[in-house]
C-alpha cells in the first residue's frame, strides 16, 4: 500500500488565551496557557489527494478576533495544490474554522459525518452557546452541496480508500470525524477538535467548548488507540505542531510542515513514543 505524504499548513491564529479557554478547570491565574493555531492538511499520494478541512474565511476572521495570516487555498498553492481542482475533501465537523472556505474547492466533494449535518441543522442550534462556533453561511453552503450532489455522507468509521479511513467521535461536536492515514512512518492521526492541543488527551484534560464531555474523552482515547503512538497523533490547533515537525522547504518554514516524520521531542510527552 502506498504511503501517504502528510502536510499541516499554518493558517490563522488567536492569541491572549487563559488557561480557562483551553481546559475545564483551567487556573487563570497561575497557568500559562497556549495561543491556538489554525491548520487545514493535505494527505497526498500518486492517485489521491485528500484536503481536510477547509478553515475560516475573512469575514469569520474580523467578525471572531482571529489573525487570518492567509486563506487555506493560498496555503495549499504553497505546496503546489490548486483549490479550484482538488476533487475530494474532508470535512472533520462544520464549525466556522474548519468549514469556512467551501467556495475556493468548487469541484470538491466534501466528506462528512451524517451525525454533523443533522447536529448543524438541527434543534441543538436553536441553543445560543450550541450554535456559537458554527456560521450560518457555511452550514446553508454545506446544504447547497448537498442538493448539488457534492456531499458524501457518513455514519461512523468508514475505509475511503486503502490507507485513509475516517472514524466518529463526537464530544466537541456532535458528529466530528478524525482521519487515520497511513504514512511512511506509519498510522497517523488527524485528530482536528479531537483534541485541541496535546495536553487536552495526553492528560486528559478537556477542551471548555464541548457538546458531550463523555465522547470527547473517550475520543482522546479512541486516537491514541488509532494511531501508533502518542506520536502519531496530530491535534487540530497545537502551535507545538509547528517547532516539532520540519517545515516542506525552508521557504515554507512557519507556514507548513511535513506530519510523515518523526517528529522532535516535546515537552507534553516527553518526546516519541
Amino acid at each position: 500500500m502506498e504511503p501517504f505524504e502528510l502536510f499541516a499548513i499554518k493558517y490563522g491564529r488567536h492569541e491572549g488565551r487563559t488557561g480557562a479557554d483551553n481546559f475545564i478547570g483551567g487556573d487563570d491565574l497561575h497557568e500559562a496557557s497556549s495561543p491556538l493555531d489554525y491548520f487545514v492538511w493535505v494527505a497526498k499520494r500518486s492517485d489521491r489527494c485528500f484536503v481536510i478541512d477547509t478553515g475560516f474565511n475573512a469575514r469569520a476572521s474580523k467578525e471572531r478576533g482571529r489573525t487570518l495570516l492567509r486563506t487555506p487555498a493560498q496555503g495549499l498553492a504553497e505546496l503546489g495544490i490548486d483549490a479550484a481542482q482538488v476533487d475530494e475533501v474532508i470535512l472533520s465537523h462544520l464549525h466556522f474554522d474548519h468549514a469556512g472556505g467551501l467556495d475556493d474547492f468548487p469541484k470538491a466533494r466534501f466528506h462528512l459525518q451524517d451525525s454533523e449535518m443533522a447536529f448543524a441543522t438541527g434543534r441543538c442550534m436553536c441553543d445560543s452557546f450550541l450554535r456559537h462556533p458554527f456560521d450560518v453561511e457555511d452550514v446553508v453552503g454545506m446544504v447547497r452541496l448537498v442538493y448539488a450532489d457534492r456531499a458524501v455522507f457518513h455514519d461512523g468509521y468508514r475505509e475511503i480508500v486503502p490507507g485513509l479511513s475516517l472514524h466518529h467521535v463526537g464530544g466537541h461536536s456532535a458528529g466530528l470525524q478524525m482521519a487515520r492515514v497511513w504514512t511512511k512512518r506509519g498510522w497517523v492521526v488527524i485528530a482536528s477538535d479531537a483534541s485541541h492541543l496535546y495536553e487536552n488527551f495526553l492528560k486528559a484534560r478537556p477542551f471548555p467548548f464541548v457538546y458531550r464531555v463523555d465522547e470527547l474523552l473517550k475520543g482522546y482515547k479512541s486516537a491514541l488507540d488509532l494511531a501508533d503512538s502518542a506520536d502519531h497523533v496530530i491535534p487540530g490547533h497545537d502551535p507545538l505542531v509547528m517547532s516539532l515537525y520540519p517545515p516542506v522547504t525552508d521557504a515554507l518554514d512557519g507556514i507548513a510542515v511535513r506530519l510523515d516524520v518523526t517528529p522532535r521531542p516535546h515537552p507534553v510527552s516527553g518526546g516519541p513514543a
